[in-house]
């Protein structure tokens, strides 16, 4: 049995802060942003939003898109980096707001591969049947952890929040589907994009020092998770297309993970790819992480970017350091 995306949707608060209202905040300018990230716009939360309640709004229209009600779900997979609380996980808290059965519900921890990584598990519980519905959800609230300073620039600017998600099951048809999904990570990097603190290795977990210092907010190695970034996702598409025996040409569409439109400029450039086959959307929500490829995908679908029997690829890179692929045929 093969497993498909029956439906997907999105959903990102509407609040938007250009480039524009960051310069008011701290030392930066829009040409600044949009010449090291193309990015104009992103969107923020209001007070009292969480990751749960925009994972909510998205999984409503995924499930609509997949022709499905709430009460037909059989599991959720909740991927994000910024939980509504430290614990329990915002699975639980989206089941309740679904008001649907106990069934199960998994968070995973793959910062911007989270969406890929949920996509393997998913993939396999339909496969085996364990499950038929699945939801799979990819949402963040960035900007409350975000440091708004010249200090922070360089990860401020770059972060937004939304959601996105899909409904996975069965395929309705043997040749479409999922055909694969190719994950790695290399944790010996894990310092060049990371979050110190609050972290249960420390003791105290946190304290005022650390708050002082500002080793609460994320820190980037921009230079080196470039670097890194342009070499590895396009390894790993063409790990994808081997194992099936496909050609970068046999893409028809290409949806990357949104951290920097410049990476992905290299990267379809590496790979041969013309502008036409590649989707972006950083310009407008910035890198929502988890979000983004859920995101993007209901975008070209709301376009008419794909067709039955095309061949998507997903592609993503981010903290861990972690890297993913994925094949779909539509």
């Amino acid at each position: 049995m093969r497993s498909h995306i029956l439906g997907s949707g999105f959903y990102v608060p509407p609040r938007v802060v250009t480039n524009f209202d960051l310069e008011k905040m701290f030392e930066t300018s829009d040409e600044w942003i949009q010449q090291r990230t193309g990015i104009v716009e992103r969107r923020y939360v209001d007070e009292g939003v969480g990751t749960a309640d925009l994972g909510y709004q998205a999984s409503l229209k995924a499930i609509k898109s997949a022709g499905l009600e709430p009460k037909d779900i059989d599991f959720i997979i909740f991927a994000t980096l910024s939980p509504d609380y430290n614990f329990p996980g915002s699975g639980v808290l989206l089941q309740d707001k679904l008001g649907i059965d106990p069934i199960g519900a998994l968070d995973i921890r793959c910062q911007c591969s989270g969406f890929l990584y949920g996509l393997s598990i998913a993939d396999q519980y339909v496969r085996t049947g364990t499950y038929k519905r699945v939801l799979l959800v990819g949402a963040e609230v960035h900007s409350t952890g975000l440091e708004f300073a010249t200090s922070g620039r360089d990860v401020t600017v770059i972060f937004g929040d939304g959601a996105g998600a899909v409904v996975v099951g069965p395929s309705p048809d043997p040749e479409r589907g999922v055909l694969s999904v190719y994950l790695h990570s290399e944790g010996k990097y894990f310092r060049d994009l990371w979050t110190e603190g609050p972290a249960s290795i420390l003791h105290p977990r946190i304290d005022h020092k650390m708050l002082d210092e500002g080793r609460h907010y994320a820190r980037m190695k921009g230079r080196m998770v470039f670097t890194h970034a342009v070499k590895r996702m396009p390894e790993v598409i063409h790990e994808a297309l081997g194992k099936h025996k496909l050609k970068v040409e046999d893409i028809s569409l290409l949806i990357c993970h949104q951290a920097n439109l410049r990476i992905n400029q290299f990267v379809a450039q590496a790979l041969g790819l013309p502008e036409e086959k590649v989707y972006n959307n950083i310009q407008r929500y910035g890198n929502t992480t988890a979000a983004t490829l859920p995101i993007c995908l209901t975008e070209c679908l709301e376009q008419g970017r794909l067709k039955k029997g095309d061949l998507l690829a997903f592609i993503t890179f981010g903290a861990g350091f972690t890297w993913a692929s994925a094949l779909v045929r539509w």
